[in-house]
């Protein structure tokens, strides 16, 4: 991890210079800083790998600093919530957030979630196009791509694209996509998306896999991922 940039954002000084330290600690090269125009300045400069946004931070609130970095860059973004029932929480994820965590966390919890959310992007975007828990090469040259209606999935070249244009995914959006056209037509649960998508080896709260489920479908057609109530989801074959 000791060529992996994170970007902090967080306003509390006591919280930034400890979490700061013990990022450090494990190995992670920080940018810490307290507002988000600054955190934005630096995005700019410094290019960093993943970005941690709390998301009540003076200059430029952590949603709207989200959206801003979401518009240029496809980086892992980890919100911060003082709050696990709040609507940030949400507001966060809808602006293009890939996770959060709630305040106060566990030191431990965050360095997994950052890990968690680094190998989402490492596999998303693998040169070998091989992706755990979706469709793999057979080794003997390249595959068709897989068809949904007008929606073409390369698994190996990581491109979709919807009625023969390109559609652009985030890691962890393509990573929900590639799950679902593993299994067509299979509901797949909350718990098993959190598991396989998120990396989760615990519970989590599945307002995530909702808020996601919700992006990817305005990306790739609002029926194509069909809502089967209390089960989950499936992708229409």
């Amino acid at each position: 991890m000791g060529d992996t940039h994170v970007l902090f954002v967080e306003d509390d000084d006591v919280i930034r210079e400890a979490t700061q330290l013990a990022l450090e600690r494990d190995g992670f090269v920080v940018t810490a800083v307290p507002d988000g125009l600054e955190g934005l300045e630096r995005f700019r400069a410094e290019q960093p790998d993943v970005a941690l946004l709390d998301v009540m931070v003076p200059g430029l609130d952590g949603v709207s600093l989200c959206r801003r970095i979401r518009d240029e860059s496809t980086i892992p973004v980890i919100m911060l919530s003082a709050r696990a029932d709040s609507i940030d929480v949400v507001l966060g994820l809808e602006a293009g957030a890939d996770d959060y965590v709630t305040k106060p966390f566990d030191g431990a919890v965050l360095m997994a979630r950052i890990r968690a959310v680094l190998r989402r992007f490492g596999n998303a975007n693998g040169a070998n196009g091989a992706f755990p828990g979706g469709p793999e090469s057979s080794g003997h040259g390249e595959s068709e791509p897989l068809r949904f209606g007008d929606l073409e999935v390369d698994t190996e070249g990581m491109e979709v694209r919807k009625a023969g244009e390109p559609v652009a995914l985030t890691p962890t959006e393509m990573r929900l996509l590639l799950e679902f056209s593993a299994a067509p037509g299979t509901v797949l649960s909350r718990d098993r998306l959190l598991e396989r998508v998120w990396d989760y080896g615990w519970g989590g709260d599945t307002r995530v896999v909702d808020v996601h489920v919700q992006r990817l479908r305005a990306k790739i057609g609002q029926d194509r991922i069909e809502t089967v109530r209390g089960f989950g989801y499936k992708l229409k074959g």
